[in-house]
């Protein structure tokens, strides 16, 4: 392997495990400095637009991609820094321990039985009003969460740093950012999130899908099987709305032998999403299985990426 790409994928390992050890910098963390940013300027540009909001996707991820090719080109005769700064970018973009212990905080309010605890920590996984939802439904959504945040948070930003390296990084975790703040179809950002939410769909195609293949190989980590967690792949990850989070809930759903999906509710507005996988409703004790499949994905999803370094 030559010396640059040695250093690419010494990074990624790097990064990944102070990612797992550390977890999130606890002050002055750039994402949030970029949705702060990115916010700051949302504001001042906004319109019902598809166009405008186009530009402000381009600027927003553009600017910081920009960085990273910066960053990229000054180092490409210096390994050791080149070493460095991909694994700095690679830590500050992995959010797999921050997301198993957001898992393991859920099944434990679960187990306690504390409803209302868990009903408002699972804002801190996903959007999603959790207003009246019970002990399953809470441990659905959970489940959920993790399963597509395992794609979005570490399989994907580690197989774009291994094909893009430091842009990569720094440009996928900018898309999939703003997908996060203006994504959403709601009549305010039905126009102007549309290209942010795109580029992020676009963005995920193959990682979630090297995500899926990668939980069915990780099933039986988590006292689970491959077979029915490929089966429910490939039936019903066509089922949900995004093309990329189904994906993975799917596979997630055969791999722990649970069903996933129904209804949802997002500030008032309701989905009426497919069902993934014919077993029962979660259970606490899946959201345990779950952060552990998570983290085994997130292992496997390393030693790929170290693989295909460029």
């Amino acid at each position: 392997m030559p010396l640059r790409q040695a250093a690419t994928a010494a990074g990624l390992v790097t990064g990944y495990v102070a990612d797992a050890v550390f977890g999130d910098p606890r002050r002055w963390h750039p994402v949030a400095g970029f949705g702060r940013a990115a916010q700051a300027l949302e504001q001042r540009v906004w319109a019902d637009s598809k166009v405008k909001g186009a530009a402000y996707t381009a600027a927003c991820a553009g600017t910081v991609t920009g960085l990273g090719v910066a960053a990229q080109f000054v180092t490409r005769k210096r390994p050791f820094a080149r070493f460095a700064l991909t694994a700095a970018a690679t830590w500050v973009v992995l959010g797999g321990r921050g997301l198993a212990a957001e898992g393991t905080r859920m099944a434990r309010l679960l187990d306690d039985g504390d409803l209302p605890g868990a009903r408002q920590r699972l804002s801190h996984l996903c959007a999603r009003d959790a207003t009246g939802l019970d002990t399953e439904q809470l441990a659905r959504a959970t489940t959920e969460s993790i399963a597509e945040n395992t794609s979005d948070a570490v399989v994907a930003p580690l197989l774009w740093g291994a094909v893009a390296g430091i842009p990569g990084l720094l440009g996928y975790r900018a898309l999939n950012t703003l997908d996060a703040m203006v994504g959403y179809r709601s009549p305010k950002y039905a126009n102007f999130g549309w290209a942010s939410a795109r580029a992020d769909d676009l963005a995920n195609l193959l990682p979630s899908r090297v995500g899926a293949a990668l939980t069915v190989a990780s099933a039986p980590l988590a006292g689970g099987f491959a077979k029915p967690a490929f089966r429910t792949w490939r039936r019903d990850g066509k089922h949900h709305p995004s093309p990329n989070a189904g994906q993975v809930e799917a596979a997630f759903a055969g791999a722990l032998g649970v069903r996933l999906g129904g209804t949802n509710s997002y500030g008032g507005r309701t989905e009426q999403r497919g069902v993934l996988g014919d077993g029962r409703e979660p259970e606490p004790v899946d959201v345990r299985r779950a952060v552990r499949l998570s983290r085994a994905v997130g292992l496997a999803a390393l030693a790929v990426a170290v693989a295909v370094t460029r």
